[in-house]
């Protein structure tokens, strides 16, 4: 259970890093940093699928586009629009809305016998931790902090979607084991940031030219390899050794560490309302997964 639990919080951990990245390599376009990140997701999934290609299962045509469309839907589009939110309304707020993934998930597929009067208090604490947040004003907010709340939504939004889409697509699939659906969708998400640097990114020698181009590179190792393909594994450890019940407290990892990311980034320990704030998020997020447990 020990190393079930470390895995987990290495996981959320390495997820945490993707909230802060973008602020990191600000000169970049949010495009950029996107299909860095997915561009080395992509190969090392394909050297992974190339390695065992002899005695792995194929994807069939309808099964390569599922996995292209999901993939844009789960990982390019909402990193995508996830990267813009954070330029526009800093960290904090995108990391708690994203946060409440695990909620939508959980309501959106409430089983028949949980009240929603058991939700309610985990809900309501949540709601107060996202609300007490953003009274509190940062040096990363700007003038498009609202735009930015409505892109956290929408990437939100696309992740919870594509959690419910990509485990439905799934239960119907029961002849594509896990392990080949997730090498397939590297393989996508690798050709979706693929596209986008060649269609929208900066040109490649106008990118190698910045003076940054050094820390974008690191970085765009450090979520393609770490924070996508990496943490898939210490999450897979995690869930092959802890209650789901466990697994689902554990998400929540993640959030706290995207703050504590941006926290150090800003030099700045949380002001009283900040920590108010998260500690009332995770009581909420907590209490919900302990009422549908």
């Amino acid at each position: 259970m020990l190393t079930g639990i470390l895995a987990g919080l290495a996981a959320g951990a390495l997820w945490g890093l993707v909230f802060v990245a973008p602020r990191m390599v600000s000169s970049f376009s949010g495009i950029d940093v996107t299909a860095g990140r997915f561009l080395v997701y992509g190969i090392v999934a394909a050297g992974v699928v190339t390695a065992s290609w002899r005695r792995a299962r194929k994807p069939t045509w309808s099964q390569a586009w599922a996995a292209l469309w999901l993939s844009v839907l789960g990982f390019t589009g909402y990193y995508w629009v996830l990267v813009m939110a954070i330029r526009d309304s800093g960290t904090e707020m995108p990391a708690l809305i994203v946060g409440t993934i695990p909620l939508w998930v959980m309501m959106l597929g409430k089983p028949h016998g949980l009240k929603w009067q058991t939700l309610l208090p985990g809900l309501a604490l949540t709601a107060a931790g996202l609300v007490l947040m953003a009274q509190v004003p940062t040096a990363a907010h700007s003038s498009n902090y609202t735009r930015g709340l409505v892109l956290s939504v929408l990437a939100m939004a696309s992740w919870t979607a594509f959690t419910l889409l990509n485990a439905a697509w799934l239960k119907r699939h029961p002849e594509v084991s896990a392990t080949d659906w997730a090498n397939w969708l590297g393989v996508a998400t690798g050709l979706g940031g693929l596209g986008l640097a060649l269609g929208l990114g900066t040109p490649l020698p106008q990118l190698v030219a910045q003076p940054d181009w050094p820390l974008f590179a690191v970085v765009a190792l450090a979520l393609g390899f770490g924070s996508s393909w990496l943490a898939t594994i210490f999450w897979n450890m995690a869930s092959q050794r802890l209650p789901s019940s466990l697994c689902g407290q554990l998400i929540v990892s993640e959030t706290l560490f995207a703050l504590f990311y941006s926290f150090i980034w800003d030099g700045n320990w949380p002001t009283a309302a900040q920590f108010t704030a998260t500690l009332l998020f995770t009581a909420g997020i907590l209490a919900s997964i302990k009422a549908h447990k």
